[in-house]
């Protein structure tokens, strides 16, 4: 290899770290609860001058809306309830909410970081509306059956049940454990779904 080629591999290599120690600094400050830190403290996180953030960024928006979208990409494993449409409904809503439990206490800051930021930075809103229109269609495809015809009304509710919103209420500003979050889900899903108790 020439000595160009190598340190246009380093100027690369620097570059993608350069890069993912700024998300990695956003992400950290989501996590202590900052959700719209200046560009100076991301910057001080990363290692790096507030001038170099642009670098690697087109702007704040674009920044943000990279941070949260590694976030989302990191819990993709756990979108998957791993349930068949066809199974007893109770075991359906058993392994939704574990499913849902499970991702956003993974996702949880950088959730609340894109609700903060989603009025004002379109790139975030839309990343936000993404989200829920997927998580929208996994209810709908999974409770087909329960939620046809009349009862097509559901759909809207136990969407709401199943949002990130509804868990971040219940545990944090209800105070519930993560199982008491998930056994009060599942009961409110029940007397949706399954009121008479149907085969699990």
């Amino acid at each position: 290899m020439t000595g160009t080629v190598l340190e246009v591999d380093g100027r690369r290599l620097r570059r993608e770290q350069n890069r993912s120690a700024v998300l990695d600094a956003l992400v950290g400050l989501f996590e202590e609860g900052t959700y719209q830190p200046s560009t100076a403290e991301i910057a001080e996180r990363a290692g790096i001058s507030p001038r170099s953030l642009f670098r690697y960024f087109e702007d704040v928006d674009d920044l943000h809306r990279a941070a949260i979208q590694a976030q989302l990409e990191r819990a993709r494993p756990l979108l998957d309830p791993d349930v068949d449409p066809a199974a007893p409904v109770r075991t359906k809503i058993e392994r939704v909410v574990d499913a849902r439990v499970r991702l956003y206490e993974t996702i949880a800051p950088a959730a609340r970081a894109g609700r903060v930021a989603a009025h004002r930075r379109p790139l975030i809103a839309a990343s936000v509306d993404e989200s829920r229109a997927y998580l929208r269609t996994q209810l709908r495809r999974l409770f087909a059956n329960e939620v046809r015809g009349e009862r097509a009304g559901l759909l809207p509710a136990i969407d709401v049940l199943c949002s990130f919103e509804s868990y971040d209420l219940l545990r944090v500003h209800q105070g519930l454990s993560r199982s008491k979050t998930v056994a009060a889900l599942v009961a409110a899903l029940t007397q949706l779904l399954d009121p008479d108790g149907g085969p699990r």
